[in-house]
């Protein structure tokens, strides 16, 4: 049982979610990175792993306190809620940026998965044979990851639900990007623009009183696909949980250490300089989403030339980055020199 929380305790919980959002919705950064620096990983797994056939039986008798209870219903709520409302508002404002300041949004990310790496490892004391030789195979994936070429567009409905249970790992693994996986499996337009944008068109036309949507089949069948990816995302957040929950009791060292490798084998997808390569058609035409926006296909990188002023720019923002990380280190040492 979790300790009562303050009023300032749920604040803070709703901007982690707000932090969460934000990095879950970039292709390279993971909502799991900011649940592991904030100090909230272990509890946010095992919250999830609460959701389990004991929950639904609290839920579906009624008993909704003894429901709320069990799942640690204050923490994911407040932690949701501020995943939410990142959604609308923290992760637009990064949407702009990224448009207009890139390098320098790209640059902030990368100091900041820097600045984790050395949160995380500062304390680590546990190096030994198996946790070094999990710690490089934690690295290889990361870094294999990050090189791998996207997959075309595939809206078959269990390729569908898979890329629901894929994506939702950047929530629960820390280094890993759902956003990213998106791109490799060549569905982010399709899950994570298309679809979201057909809901909010729907939702709009439902207020006006416009149902005409019912006899659009083409907005039918991606509200389809929207849904079972939401059932996937949903699996694959509790069916993960569970394993992790597992395996953090039982190999909490050697997990450490891979996520240590993953994350730093990740740098490789936040590498600020780098030139976005969009997909082409037969006719060597950018292609576009619903949006009007061309389609990401993957990205080239390259080592910056420091005779360009903007590139120095650059380095300030990863040191920003890293300055973030190393701020909420000391917090939470301040926090806890406060609470004893």
């Amino acid at each position: 049982m979790y300790n009562p929380r303050t009023l300032s305790d749920k604040f803070f919980l709703v901007i982690k979610g707000l932090c969460m959002g934000a990095a879950n919705k970039v292709p390279g950064v993971s909502g799991g990175i900011v649940a592991f620096v904030g100090g909230f990983y272990e509890e946010f797994i095992y919250s999830l792993q609460k959701i389990n056939t004991k929950a639904f039986k609290l839920l579906f008798n009624g008993r909704f306190k003894s429901f709320y209870r069990y799942v640690n219903g204050t923490f994911l709520t407040l932690l949701i809620f501020g995943m939410l409302v990142s959604y609308f508002s923290v992760s637009q404002l990064l949407d702009y940026f990224l448009v207009r300041k890139e390098l320098f949004v790209w640059s902030s990310f990368f100091g900041m998965i820097l600045g984790s790496i050395y949160y995380i490892g500062k304390d680590f004391e546990h190096w030994n044979q198996k946790t070094v030789i999990a710690g490089i195979i934690g690295l290889i994936v990361g870094i294999s990851i990050s090189f791998l070429s996207p997959a075309k567009e595939n809206d078959n409905l269990f390729f569908i639900f898979m890329c629901g249970i894929i994506s939702v790992s950047g929530m629960t693994l820390p280094g890993l990007s759902g956003s990213f996986i998106l791109i490799l499996l060549g569905n982010y337009v399709l899950l994570l623009v298309d679809s979201v944008n057909a809901l909010y068109q729907t939702f709009g036309e439902m207020f006006r009183g416009d149902f005409s949507f019912i006899q659009n089949q083409a907005r039918l069948h991606i509200l389809k696909i929207l849904a079972v990816f939401t059932l996937g995302s949903a699996t694959g957040l509790v069916s993960l949980s569970h394993l992790l929950s597992f395996v953090l009791k039982n190999y909490k060292h050697i997990t450490t250490a891979v996520i240590i490798g993953f994350i730093t084998g990740s740098l490789g997808v936040v590498w600020p300089w780098k030139k976005t390569i969009f997909k082409m058609d037969d006719a060597g035409n950018a292609l576009i989403d619903s949006n009007g926006k061309e389609i990401i296909a993957n990205y080239e990188r390259y080592f910056p030339d420091f005779t360009n002023s903007e590139n120095w720019w650059a380095l300030f923002f990863v040191a920003v980055g890293i300055l973030v990380l190393l701020g909420l280190d000391w917090y939470g040492k301040r926090r806890k020199e406060f609470q004893q």
